[in-house]
C-alpha cells in the first residue's frame, strides 16, 4: 500500500472509530510508529484530522468550530459534486439566498455563467466571488462578521432578512439528525439560518454526509422544513429513508 492509500485508510478508520491511536495502526498497517505520526502529520495539515496524545480525532468530531480555509479541504471533491447538483434547483430568474458556508460557496463556484439572478448571501467570500458575474446582482445582508466563518450575522442582517422573500434559500448546516434537527455551534449563526429558511419559498440544504448525525450547539430547523436534501453517496440508505420520511427529498451525488 502506497502512502497515500494508507492515509486515506486512516482517516476513513478515524471517521468510522470516531478516534485512533498510533500503536493500533502501526499494528494494523505492520509499519513503524514514527511512519504512523508521520501519516498523522500529513492528515493534519490537510486539515482533516487533529493530532492527540497517542493519536488522532477526525475534525468532524472536534468540540469547536474549525476556520474557513481549514473546513475547505475536509471532502472537498464530495463538496464539489454537491455544489453541481444544487444548480439543477436553481431559478429560471429571480432570487436566491445562500447561505455562508464551504459546501455552499461550492454552489457560487457552479453558477453558470449565464444566470440572470438576485443572489442574496450573509457570506463576504461568496460575495466577493460572484461579483465577477456579470449577469447576477449580489446583495449582502450587513451586520457583524464572524471571523471564524466570515459570516455576517445578528441585527442588521436579521432586519434585512425580514423586508425579503426569495424563491430559494440555500443553507448549509454543521449537524443534522432526524431527532434533533438542524445544528450549528453558534447561536447567531442559527437564527441567521433559521430566519433565511423562514425568506424563502423553497428551502435546500446542502451538507456532505460526515454532518448527517451530528449535533451541535444551537439548533435552527427541523428536517421537515428542508425541500431537498443534496448530499454525498456516503449516506447509507436506511438513513435516506429516515430523512425522506420527514417529507424531504433526498439527492445523493
Amino acid at each position: 500500500m502506497y502512502a497515500p492509500e494508507r492515509q486515506e485508510e486512516i482517516l476513513r478508520l478515524a471517521r468510522q472509530e470516531g478516534r485512533v491511536e498510533v500503536a493500533v495502526l502501526a499494528e494494523t498497517f505492520g509499519i513503524t510508529p514514527e511512519t504512523v505520526r508521520r501519516d498523522l502529520t500529513r492528515l493534519e495539515r490537510r486539515g482533516v484530522l487533529r493530532r492527540t496524545h497517542g493519536g488522532a480525532l477526525p475534525i468532524e468530531r472536534l468540540g469547536f468550530e474549525p476556520a474557513v480555509d481549514e473546513r475547505a479541504e475536509v471532502h472537498r471533491a464530495e463538496k464539489q459534486r454537491i455544489g453541481l447538483a444544487a444548480t439543477a434547483h436553481l431559478p429560471a430568474e429571480g432570487t436566491i439566498l445562500i447561505d455562508a458556508g464551504t459546501t455552499t460557496a461550492r454552489l457560487a463556484d457552479a453558477l453558470p455563467a449565464h444566470a440572470a439572478l438576485t443572489v442574496v448571501t450573509n457570506s463576504l467570500p461568496i460575495a466577493l466571488q460572484l461579483t465577477s458575474r456579470p449577469r447576477c446582482t449580489v446583495l449582502t445582508l450587513g451586520g457583524r462578521v464572524r471571523g471564524r466563518t466570515l459570516a455576517q450575522v445578528e441585527g442588521w442582517a436579521l432586519r434585512a432578512l425580514a423586508d425579503i422573500h426569495v424563491d430559494v434559500a440555500f443553507i448549509g448546516t454543521n449537524g443534522v439528525a432526524v431527532d434533533h434537527g438542524l445544528t450549528t455551534p453558534d447561536l447567531a449563526e442559527a437564527e441567521v439560518k433559521s430566519t433565511m429558511m423562514a425568506s424563502a419559498a423553497k428551502v435546500v440544504l446542502l451538507a456532505d454526509s460526515s454532518k448527517v448525525g451530528q449535533r451541535h450547539f444551537a439548533r435552527f430547523g427541523e428536517v421537515e422544513q428542508v425541500d431537498v436534501f443534496v448530499t454525498d453517496d456516503g449516506l447509507d440508505d436506511r438513513t435516506t429513508e429516515e430523512l425522506a420520511a420527514e417529507g424531504t427529498e433526498i439527492s445523493r451525488v
